[in-house]
């Protein structure tokens, strides 16, 4: 069976996966094509990275669980999940922060970070390309869906990475028992592996990092608001 592990960006995905394959001994998937960069650059066998098979379908009818990565909006496959969810403003600064160590944008130092946040608040869906739209477009895709789902916190997942992770995984599979002694990596041994990557790993770090008009900017986008009034944000 599959199960996914939903997100939108820089929510915690990459911890998750690393944490479950810790605690149960699972290899995890991406349903990307690319070969998954994120195990490419902080090193697959970190998370028990697998190649996705060329057919899909053995692995959704299959009893063996499959734990597969996405930052897609939810599709009606009825495949169980697992919704990582992080205040959208974390979520958007850290991927606009990550973007600006890796690809070219005008501007230089801040104008260049707030620039790259501006097209994350307000980048619009496009349905060739289901990664792409709001932060609130892709939560509301998972919370409005009708398969099986547990809506895991960032916040949560930080701060009692065990207790989180079990949690939400036996409310969709009680049968699948974790380790009983297992070592999960620390923020810091991961930002030794990769800085820019494992940037803060904070809760809230939007509050020292958003500028006061792009924070307005990301409440005027109207599933922003709708999301995060649902998930009780404030």
């Amino acid at each position: 069976m599959v199960v996914w592990l939903a997100s939108y960006s820089r929510s915690g995905n990459t911890f998750l996966r690393i944490v479950l394959h810790r605690l149960y001994d699972v290899p995890t998937y991406s349903v990307y094509e690319d070969d998954d960069p994120v195990a490419q650059r902080v090193g697959p066998t970190i998370f028990g990275y697998r190649p996705k098979p060329a057919d899909r379908k053995p692995m959704a009818d299959g009893r063996e669980v499959h734990f597969v990565k996405t930052h897609q909006r939810r599709k009606t496959d009825g495949h169980p999940a697992i919704y990582l969810v992080r205040d959208g403003r974390d979520a958007v600064v850290s991927a606009a922060r990550l973007r600006a160590t890796t690809e070219s944008a005008p501007g230089q130092g801040k104008s260049r970070f707030e620039r790259l946040l501006r097209e994350e608040i307000t980048r619009p869906y496009i349905a060739s390309q289901p990664s792409s739209g709001s932060w609130g477009g892709n939560v509301l895709s998972w919370l409005d869906g009708t398969a099986p789902l547990v809506v895991l916190r960032f916040e949560d997942l930080v701060a009692d990475p065990r207790g989180a992770a079990t949690l939400a995984v036996s409310s969709l599979l009680p049968d699948l028992l974790p380790a009983a002694e297992v070592s999960i990596p620390s923020f810091d041994d991961l930002h030794s592996i990769d800085p820019d990557f494992f940037r803060r790993g904070m809760v809230r770090s939007h509050r020292d990092e958003m500028p006061d008009e792009l924070h307005q900017l990301f409440w005027a986008q109207p599933l922003n608001t709708i999301a995060m009034r649902r998930l009780g944000y404030r």
